[in-house]
């Protein structure tokens, strides 16, 4: 049996710079116009799902370089006492930056971000908005934030994206919140961690947990992704879910930090038909 183990190296900078360049290439040929253009995610346009990933990406080498930096901007977003105004804050904090130019910007920040984190231990303790977190921790779930964001501009243009093992970063973010998805909801953890068994991009096996023919989930690891990461309702996908555990965990399940969120509805987040122009 194939397990899946934590990466030793120190690979995710690098994972993160190419699954942004992935994002960058995409959207390199559009007019300032298709910027304006709104997704399936919660109708934000491509213009602020952009701004979105640059300015956390900002905020996140301001971890290493400058502390009080970051929660100086942290402290001041949480000062307006309104989480429902955090694409202002941004759009308040970027100035006019729109189109190819916010995008020449946020490529040169995640470039930034990921040779500044690739710099040091990865097991460093990092400051974050939430509790701190290892700095290993900390640009995965930039890469999470990226994959994810990135899903609804590659739906909107009708693109099929090409993942490939990298996207095994979200997979363990996955794994690694059941327990906070149920509790962050206030509801009880279930006794038994379903047994994961996914096929990665690259054809590769990834396992977690005792193997079990009651409680499981199997599939492709891509899919699995899009649900922890809310880009997919579970019943869109194939993944094949059994066992009480398993069922509660896909119907809520949430890798990313913050309120509870409620997964897409059924049949809402798909690929778009044909692409721009």
């Amino acid at each position: 049996m194939t397990t899946s183990n934590d990466k030793q190296a120190f690979e995710q900078p690098a994972d993160f710079l190419q699954v942004s360049e992935q994002t960058y290439a995409l959207l390199a040929n559009l007019g300032d116009e298709d910027f304006k253009r709104s997704t399936r995610f919660k109708n934000w346009t491509i213009d602020e799902i952009v701004a979105h990933l640059h300015v956390w990406n900002w905020a996140a080498e301001q971890v290493l370089v400058d502390v009080s930096v970051f929660q100086r901007f942290v402290a001041d977003f949480l000062a307006l006492k309104d989480p429902t105004g955090l694409r202002r804050y941004e759009r308040s904090w970027l100035g006019p930056l729109h189109g190819q130019a916010l995008l020449k910007a946020w490529r040169e920040q995640y470039v930034k971000t990921a040779e500044r984190f690739q710099t040091v231990d990865p097991k460093m303790r990092t400051k974050w908005v939430g509790p701190d977190m290892s700095a290993r921790s900390n640009i995965s779930a930039r890469l999470m934030e990226t994959w994810a964001h990135s899903q609804a501009i590659f739906d909107l243009l009708g693109v099929q994206r090409i993942d490939t093992d990298r996207i095994r970063n979200v997979a363990v973010m996955g794994i690694n919140t059941f327990d906070w998805t149920f509790i962050n909801r206030k509801q009880p953890v279930p006794g038994v961690r379903p047994y994961i068994r996914l096929t990665a991009p690259s054809g590769a096996i990834w396992t977690w947990n005792d193997e079990s023919e009651i409680d499981r989930i199997e599939g492709s690891a891509t899919q699995f992704c899009q649900v922890v990461a809310q880009t997919r309702n579970i019943t869109d996908t194939n993944l094949k879910v059994l066992g009480d555990s398993a069922t509660s965990w896909m119907s809520i399940a949430q890798c990313f930090a913050g309120v509870p969120q409620p997964p897409p509805a059924p049949g809402t987040r798909f690929m778009e038909p044909k692409a721009v122009g």
